[in-house]
């Protein structure tokens, strides 16, 4: 039955949905500055993806920490913390900024550092929600999260290019400030704390070696994980290019780019209200692999747009099937695990993730070498024939529910 907002019948979600609504306006207009100032700075594609690569690397890094951690503290209150690290540290770089930073080292520093803080964010979201709506409604409630991560996203892309064009990235980055403020003050009436909170719940470290135990006992997870890790590197590592086709290729400058990064966020944005509608629709995994490989075909496409309406028709395609498959992986991951090993299932995921530098570098690396176009052709074909081979070869996955 088509009924995509049921998961907003619960009043924590709502607040939390809010709260994530707010928490993306801020990353919107992130993503779209960090990638403009460091490729003014440096007129680089390459150290345009040494900063996505600096951004993604925490989650790397602190993927399966930051599952441990959710599978041990009140949820609500790491969430908390969370957005008001993000606030604190781009606070700091709007103030920098504003008095005259050129050094790119110490803005990719402090992009890190933003990555930091959203690992942890992004790992306890997802099971939080989990938390709140249950399993019956877990692909609405993590699909409808996505959405309001698009959504806000859309108008942080938009209002940020406006902004760094008339009052410079510093300005900016102080909105950015006050939304993840926001973000953490909207989740203070939430009553759920997360199912974390047990009285027999395991330490940190505990949970931390848990995870051999953890993949050992589900290795479905680990396929889930490497299939993910393929898609981050190959797949979502297309937006570390928009700066260079805005530029470069389009010639449409920082408003361009922030209408493009929009139209990035609006495609995803189609894509999970088609996924929050389904619902409880059964063959899950068929589905994944299905959007994997139009995911790729899609960045194949990148080559053949010639003029800014293209290739937003064809970022609006991409990005609905890169948003769809990713909550695709979230829900089968937390699915796979008992309820107690939630959290650490989202660390891997996270972790996976983290895998996106490796993609970052080597995408701008790739450009320099044959172009943006081409360099999208090319991780599309990959993408396309790693997720039908996938397909093929993995049965069990493709039968999933």
């Amino acid at each position: 039955m088509w009924n995509w907002a049921a998961s907003l019948r619960i009043r924590d979600f709502r607040l939390l949905w809010g709260s994530t609504l707010l928490y993306s306006l801020a990353t919107g207009m992130e993503q779209v500055s960090v990638g403009w100032l460091i490729f003014e700075l440096t007129g680089s594609e390459l150290m345009v993806g040494v900063g996505a690569a600096a951004r993604m690397l925490p989650f790397f890094l602190l993927g399966l920490l930051s599952g441990a951690i959710a599978d041990r503290w009140d949820r609500r209150k790491l969430v908390q913390l969370g957005s008001l690290g993000a606030s604190a540290v781009a606070l700091i770089m709007a103030l920098l900024l504003l008095g005259g930073l050129e050094n790119v080292w110490v803005v990719i520093a402090l992009v890190a550092a933003l990555g930091c803080t959203f690992a942890f964010v992004l790992t306890v979201r997802q099971t939080f929600t989990y938390d709140i709506v249950g399993p019956e409604y877990a692909l609405n409630g993590l699909a409808l999260g996505a959405m309001a991560m698009q959504g806000g996203g859309i108008a942080g892309s938009l209002v940020s290019g406006a902004v760094i064009e008339a009052a410079g990235a510093g300005w900016q980055f102080a909105a950015a400030a006050v939304c993840y403020l926001l973000s953490a003050l909207a989740t203070l009436t939430i009553r759920d704390p997360g199912r974390s909170l047990r009285p027999a719940a395991a330490s940190v470290l505990q949970n931390l070696s848990g995870y051999i135990r953890l993949l050992r006992n589900y290795r479905l997870l680990l396929v889930l994980m490497l299939l993910t890790a393929a898609t981050e590197i190959l797949g979502f590592t297309h937006m570390t290019l928009l700066p260079v086709f805005a530029k470069e290729v389009l010639h449409v400058g920082p408003t361009g780019l922030g209408v493009m990064t929009a139209a990035r966020q609006g495609g995803g944005l189609l894509g999970l209200w088609i996924l929050a509608g389904l619902g409880g629709v059964r063959k899950k995994g068929l589905m994944m692999f299905a959007t994997a490989t139009g995911f790729g075909a899609g960045l194949m496409a990148f080559s053949l747009s010639g003029n800014i309406y293209s290739f937003i028709g064809v970022l609006l395609f991409v990005n609905a099937c890169a948003m769809a498959v990713d909550t695709l992986y979230k829900t089968l991951m937390q699915d796979a695990v008992s309820d107690e090993e939630r959290g650490r299932a989202m660390g891997s995921w996270v972790l996976s993730i983290g895998f996106a530098p490796v993609g970052h570098v080597g995408i701008g690396a790739l450009a320099g070498v044959v172009g943006a176009p081409r360099a999208l052709l090319i991780n599309g074909a990959a993408l396309a024939a790693i997720s039908v081979v996938s397909a093929l070869a993995l049965p069990r996955i493709r039968r999933l529910d």
